[in-house]
């Protein structure tokens, strides 16, 4: 399967060939993974956070069990604070999809219970980073995500 190239800086990503299919490494769950369009866009978004905005692997969550109205969900990457508050939050959409507002809307049901202070939704060619600020109910985008957050 040929992923396409995305907005974000390249890197090696560790593969391997299983039964005729690709697996990546993710250095999160510490294991090798299905090669999805979803998994590459996360793979590079764990990257970037990792190498380029300096946040600690070993704050970060992959697929985390939310609940949101009685509900199981999974969230595609939490970054959390050294308090292990989420701080960021994470929705990865494949490359062929648009961002838009159904992604937003997954997003904050996620966010529901977890109240971090950012929102990033990328689909690896387009990216929105937005910060919410709890008291006043306000949402402000950003050009970009911020560098690791104390």
């Amino acid at each position: 399967m040929l992923m396409p190239e995305l907005n974000f800086p390249k890197f090696n990503i560790k593969n391997r060939l299983v039964n005729n299919s690709i697996q990546v490494f993710d250095e999160v769950r510490k294991g090798y993974f299905k090669l999805t369009p979803e998994e590459w866009v996360r793979q590079h978004v764990i990257n970037y956070l990792v190498h380029h905005k300096n946040y600690p692997i070993g704050l970060m969550q992959v697929e985390k069990l939310v609940r949101y109205n009685n509900l199981n969900t999974r969230a595609d990457l939490i970054v959390n604070n050294r308090d292990l508050e989420p701080v960021i939050l994470v929705e990865c959409k494949a490359p062929n999809v648009k961002v838009g507002k159904d992604a937003f809307d997954q997003i904050a049901k996620y966010n529901f219970s977890l109240k971090a202070k950012y929102l990033y939704v990328t689909n690896g060619l387009a990216h929105f980073c937005c910060t919410i600020n709890y008291k006043s109910g306000k949402m402000k985008f950003l050009k970009d995500i911020p560098e690791k957050i104390k």
